[in-house]
């Protein structure tokens, strides 16, 4: 049976962490079993002790906790994840509820065919449900987008999605850097370069937080995603 590493970036998610985790452990994964990687990148909000209890009361499942004993961004937290999968696939899910986890299997779907080997998950294809927040946020995000994909020579409608798919061994075969937001144009430059790597888009939902619920990224996580696409397409290859 094949196996999907989640690995679920957790800071200061105390009133949806346990959600998180419950619908991971629930969700059918079309024959796949499942691994849920939980970091917890020092959060200070009783975090950990939910993390702890839902782990005591589901001692069956197949899951690694990991801390940082400081905070060090949501790239570092993923660096520390991808680097204790042991699935075939791995995804990532962050721990606010802004995506759904029962369409892992939307993304799985293409992998398990054996056509691709990194699955996107698009907001802004297909007609599932999308809360609607932040003009400003959309036109960034498609901005970056488009950005990238001037550089990388991808027709990418989403590249800023949490929900990315990859097979495990070419992840974990990059060698990655940023710390905090700009892991998605880093991932996506260096993942563009892998020859003949079959790269593919789904269309998601999206259930958005606003800032009073929980939202962390800003504008300057925007300036600094400009700056990756820069240095990881120019710069740094």
């Amino acid at each position: 049976m094949k196996k999907i590493s989640i690995v679920v970036p957790v800071y200061n998610e105390v009133n949806t962490v346990r959600g998180v985790l419950e619908r991971l452990r629930d969700i059918p994964l079309n024959g796949v079993s499942r691994q849920i990687i939980v970091v917890n990148d020092a959060s200070s909000d009783g975090t950990d002790g939910v993390i702890s209890k839902f782990l005591a009361d589901n001692p069956e499942l197949d899951c690694v906790y990991e801390t940082h004993d400081k905070n060090k961004g949501k790239g570092a937290a993923l660096h520390t994840g991808i680097a204790s999968a042991t699935g075939d696939f791995l995804i990532v899910q962050d721990a606010d509820l802004e995506y759904d986890p029962e369409e892992i299997n939307i993304l799985l779907k293409p992998m398990l065919k054996g056509v691709a080997d990194v699955v996107y998950g698009s907001r802004f294809v297909g007609g599932n449900p999308h809360r609607m927040l932040f003009f400003w946020h959309s036109r960034g995000n498609k901005m970056l987008t488009f950005l990238s994909n001037m550089f990388t020579n991808l027709n990418l409608t989403d590249m800023e999605t949490c929900y990315k798919l990859f097979r495990t061994p070419l992840i974990q075969s990059l060698k990655l850097k940023e710390r905090r937001f700009g892991f998605e144009p880093e991932v996506t430059a260096k993942i563009s370069r892998i020859p003949n790597v079959r790269i593919y888009e789904v269309g998601i939902s999206y259930y958005g937080r606003t800032y009073a619920e929980g939202k962390k990224i800003n504008w300057k996580d925007g300036f600094r995603a400009i700056y990756c696409i820069l240095k990881y397409n120019l710069w740094s290859k």
